[in-house]
């Protein structure tokens, strides 16, 4: 069966990932650039400002807001030490409460608040985050920069957590083998794949672990 042809910015069947986060990937974003067939100029440099809500209680269900829009990811299954992700859910601000109540809380995996109004704006849902001790938004600026290596979607992105600077790369793909080629002819092999609720836990202090290139 003939595979997939991958196309930036459009929609395909669920994808696997790889990602980590680190300080220092300039050896691998040069040969990442170099090996990318060209792309559309949309992708070559984005910027984004976006806040994620991590949960102390939750690892498997990913929520960003981005424009006024909150998009919550939930973990399928990892194959070969790669990630696949399927959309949960999307929803716009404002917000119902009952959407709140019946598919937020539940994907943040606390407990779930007594609502006073049957709206809520973003700034309002943001105020409910902060009085929860389980809760935290973090904000989240990227400056990334998109190529295409082995008909994989890769990516390299300066990322600031919080005012914190880190390193991002990646490679996703419907196919596994790719991505593993990739990573070989990168030079990514034995980093660890890091989805990016991991390493803004890791960055804030909820998980005491550090990222990928750091040593102790």
């Amino acid at each position: 069966m003939a595979k997939d042809k991958m196309t930036i910015g459009e929609i395909s069947k669920p994808r696997f990932e790889f990602r980590t986060f680190g300080q220092d990937f300039e050896e691998q974003h040069y040969r990442m650039a170099r090996l990318s067939v060209p792309v559309p100029e949309k992708v070559w440099e984005r910027n984004s400002e976006e806040i994620y809500i991590v949960s102390r209680t939750n690892n498997i269900n990913n929520t960003k807001i981005r424009d006024g829009k909150m998009d919550i990811k939930t973990f399928v299954q990892e194959v070969d030490g790669l990630e696949q992700w399927n959309p949960l859910m999307k929803a716009e601000f404002p917000i119902s409460a009952a959407t709140l109540k019946t598919e937020v809380y539940p994907a943040f995996q606390v407990a779930v608040p007594e609502f006073e109004k049957e709206i809520y704006t973003l700034d309002e849902f943001l105020s409910m985050i902060k009085v929860n001790p389980d809760l935290q938004a973090v904000r989240v600026k990227k400056h990334r920069f998109g190529y295409m290596v082995n008909d994989t979607i890769c990516e390299v992105a300066e990322v600031l957590i919080n005012g914190a600077l880190v390193v991002s790369i990646n490679s996703e793909s419907t196919e596994i083998e790719d991505i593993k080629k990739t990573l070989s002819d990168v030079g990514l092999e034995g980093y660890e794949n890091i989805n990016y609720l991991q390493a803004i836990k890791r960055v804030i202090g909820m998980i005491d672990k550090p990222l990928a290139d750091e040593t102790i």
